[in-house]
């Protein structure tokens, strides 16, 4: 991406058709669009059909300073303020992590879970936007989904979610399971940091913009991880599954813990790019 102000002279107040092209040249085009259809509030497909539409010099102005960011390495989903997770539109915010493909396959594995159980109580660790937690309460039939967060600011997204899509669900303001009490779940969900601390990935790409303590977790990414398989099994009822979303290499390292946990039943299970993305075990119970 090269910065706006290098590259082709800005145009005057101009159509969609010149908009995009000026914006491509600074960034990829698939983002232009997006951000285009931002300031426009209009589809993508009437940027195809309208070309000759002039902007306004207020959209103008709006849509080159979204380039300018997204130049800067700066999310879409950030400047849009949303990002669309398992066929929904999510609010977000720089104070939670942008909800990813991958993590579908977190609801995919809770909701083949919960099919044959009803009324299955849910835990969503480290809620962040709530996209887990809300999208599991939609989904379900009658759910009762508890989701906790570390961040106030970080609830207050979810909080917004779960109005906005009319969802409900019980949110917490927890450190994992402190709060909790002596609840009890039949599901534990969680997309925690999974990235070692050191990564030099963090300081790359859209990361840079991501809240640190969402991604990181100790030397080898595996802290948070630990901490959660080894508190679960207190808030699991007997035969309960915990399901963990971890980063591509760390499957046999969770699926280690969970063995030493005393999990049965462990398992991992690849994402639609055909990487070990999610592991998890059953708790048989106190003995």
């Amino acid at each position: 991406m090269r910065h706006p102000s290098s590259g082709p002279g800005l145009p005057a107040v101009p159509d969609i058709a010149a908009a995009l092209a000026w914006a491509r040249t600074h960034i990829e085009l698939i983002d232009a669009r997006v951000l285009l259809r931002h300031v426009l509030q209009c589809t993508g497909a009437r940027l195809v059909a309208y070309p000759e539409q002039r902007l306004a010099d207020a959209e103008w102005a709006a849509y080159r300073a979204l380039v300018e960011r997204r130049a800067a390495g700066e999310p879409v989903a950030y400047l849009t303020g949303t990002r669309e997770f398992y066929g929904r539109e999510f609010l977000v915010t720089p104070a939670v992590l942008i909800p990813r493909p991958e993590t579908e396959l977190l609801v995919e594995l809770a909701l083949a879970h919960c099919a044959a159980r009803r009324g299955v109580r849910v835990l969503d660790l480290g809620t962040g936007s709530g996209a887990l937690a809300v999208t599991l309460a939609l989904e379900l039939d009658a759910p009762d989904v508890v989701a906790v967060d570390r961040s106030r600011e970080a609830l207050q997204v979810a909080m917004a979610n779960a109005a906005r899509l009319g969802a409900s669900v019980c949110l917490v303001l927890s450190d994992w399971f402190a709060a909790l009490g002596e609840e009890r779940f039949g599901l534990i969900v969680a997309n925690p940091p999974y990235v070692a601390a050191g990564d030099p990935h963090l300081a790359q790409g859209d990361v840079r913009f991501e809240p640190v303590t969402a991604l990181a977790a100790g030397p080898a990414g595996l802290d948070d991880l630990a901490a959660i398989v080894g508190a679960a099994p207190r808030w699991l009822e007997a035969g309960g599954w915990l399901f963990l979303e971890h980063g591509y290499d760390q499957a046999a390292a969770v699926r280690s813990l969970l063995l030493d946990a005393g999990f049965a039943a462990i398992a991992s299970w690849k994402d639609l790019a055909g990487l070990e993305r999610v592991s998890g075990g059953r708790w048989p119970g106190r003995k």
